[in-house]
């Protein structure tokens, strides 16, 4: 396992992290504790370290279950834990969720017990909850780690501009920096490519993906039938739940999954690998959750590092998935750009302008990257 810094900062994790969000069977398609303590202990196994899971995640069973993986397997100093904050779980209290300090200050204690630890390695905005002021939530997450109870602060699912906000408001007013913003990217899914590489570039940060199989559409379990949609699991329970992130089964997604299916079978790879190795290898990815239920599914995910994509297969992914630009990209393009340019070529810097940091692990092979980890 490769291991980059994540963000900006010291902190090494794996470049493939593993969710558990599985972790618990509260929510009709999760992992019992068998089943998950053997995926936690395989990852542990194959040299993983980052490890992602939240205070709402099936009910809050979720950080309890993997406390006591860490607790049992004696892994605390080794693993990194994130864990977020934002829903709410009490019905009529509008301050027991949200990104307000009263809530922020509320939540890190419940996940602290939860997880059985006295320090969380990444706490994470969940999502954007369009009141509380960039301002507040920085300063809060900056007091928890001046306190000793989190060492590192991120953001997930918030508009760029937030993100730039927060983090400038960091840099200028020296609070702890965000270190990386959690994300859904995928061949399925790439509409953060407008914003959020570039902003990763210019600020300092990171990108940590989540859903890199579309809830498993890229796995190749689901198939377009003239009845709909063939194969069960979590997205074909929760396509109609009016989630915009299980809206998966389209017309372009199923062009998709077949060049997916295609490519896969020229390398002789699951489709789940190469769609895997697709996103841990974009600009500015630190890392990529990996989640599964079952133990042959991790142990397939892990495979997703062994090999690389040839460029003209990766291109055919590349035009197959490629999003529709809208307003005001549009005015991004080469044409349009060479008419500000005056026709010359005026291209990024080369990956060599900045060189690399190599680090060497105890037999671990470790490759670590300054600052921006940039895949």
């Amino acid at each position: 396992m490769d291991y980059y810094t994540l963000g900006n900062t010291g902190l090494k994790v794996s470049r493939l992290a593993l969710g558990t969000m599985t972790f618990g069977d509260d929510w009709g398609w999760g992992a019992d504790a068998a089943n998950a303590r053997q995926i936690f202990d395989t990852y542990l196994e194959a040299g993983g370290n980052f490890i992602d899971t939240a205070d709402m995640y099936t009910n809050g069973n979720s950080e309890r279950m993997l406390g006591q993986f860490v607790k049992e397997s004696g892994s605390r100093d080794r693993v990194v834990i994130s864990t977020k904050f934002s829903y709410n779980a009490e019905p009529g209290n509008p301050n027991a969720g949200g990104n307000g300090r009263k809530n922020i200050l509320r939540a890190v204690e419940g996940s602290l017990e939860r997880l059985g630890t006295d320090y969380i390695d990444v706490y994470m905005l969940h999502t954007w909850d369009q009141v509380t002021p960039a301002a507040e939530v920085v300063s809060t997450l900056d007091s928890l780690v001046s306190s000793g109870k989190v060492r590192y602060v991120a953001l997930s699912d918030t508009p760029a501009w937030y993100v730039a906000q927060a983090q400038t408001l960091c840099q200028e007013r020296h609070l702890e920096p965000i270190s990386t913003v959690q994300l859904e990217y995928s061949l399925a899914e790439r509409n953060i490519e407008f914003e959020y590489a570039a902003l990763a570039k210019a600020l300092g940060t990171s990108i940590m993906v989540w859903s890199p199989l579309a809830s498993g559409l890229l796995s190749g379990k689901y198939k377009p039938s003239e009845n709909g949609t063939e194969g069960t699991g979590r997205l074909s329970m929760l396509a109609d739940s009016g989630n915009p992130a299980f809206d998966k089964f389209t017309e372009k997604n199923w062009a998709i999954v077949a060049e997916l299916e295609q490519v896969a079978q020229e390398l002789s790879r699951s489709m789940a690998q190469v769609a895997l190795n697709w996103v841990v290898n974009r600009p500015v990815v630190a890392s990529v959750i990996i989640g599964a239920t079952k133990l042959h599914q991790l142990k397939d995910n892990l495979g997703a590092l062994e090999f690389e994509i040839p460029a003209e297969l990766q291109q055919r992914l590349d035009q197959v998935s490629q999003p529709e630009a809208r307003f005001p990209y549009t005015f991004f393009d080469d044409s349009l750009q060479g008419m500000i340019n005056g026709g010359a070529t005026v291209g990024d810097k080369p990956a060599s302008y900045h060189q690399p940091i190599r680090i060497e692990g105890a037999g671990a092979g470790v490759t670590g990257a300054h600052g921006v980890s940039s895949g």
